[in-house]
């Protein structure tokens, strides 16, 4: 059986500007499906966003194409190995160009922060504990709140 892929589509007004700014973030673009339409860039191994002209986006739906810089029609949430590493990437795309629409939330188990494309597409960078994802939220604040209450002052 082969592995299912995932292709996010997503809508860009400026299809060189796009391609740059998710270079920026260490991502590549695959030359093999990239043209004046679309740009195929690769996140992970079978992870993918496919970064279209709205025009272009349009031929896919008969659906009216929202402008993301007022309307937001997805969250894509993408993990990072550590909340230095959401720092890190976050620095990058602000650099780029990128936008930050709201402060960092820290959820003790999970720390996370957004990040506008140039088009306004949200992209979350997260990192979660591996103990919160492998025991779930509550379960590891318990354990949290065990530990500093059995720390001495």
């Amino acid at each position: 059986m082969t592995a299912t892929s995932i292709f996010v589509n997503l809508p860009t007004t400026d299809l060189d500007r796009s391609k740059a700014f998710y270079e920026a973030l260490g991502f590549s673009i695959n030359p093999m499906f990239t043209d004046e339409n679309a740009a195929c860039v690769v996140l992970g191994e079978n992870i993918y966003f496919m970064v279209l002209t709205r025009e272009y986006l349009g031929t896919f739906t008969d659906k009216q194409i929202i402008d993301p810089k007022t309307q937001a029609q997805a969250l894509i949430a993408l993990s990072r190995e550590s909340r230095d590493d959401v720092d890190a990437v976050l620095g990058k795309g602000l650099a780029a160009g990128g936008n930050e629409p709201r402060e960092a939330q820290d959820f003790g188990f999970m720390y996370s922060r957004d990040l506008e494309d140039p088009d306004g597409n949200i992209l979350e960078f997260l990192y979660m504990a591996p103990e919160a994802a492998e025991k779930g939220p509550d379960a590891y604040l318990s354990q949290q709140g065990a530990d500093a209450a059995s720390t001495p002052a």
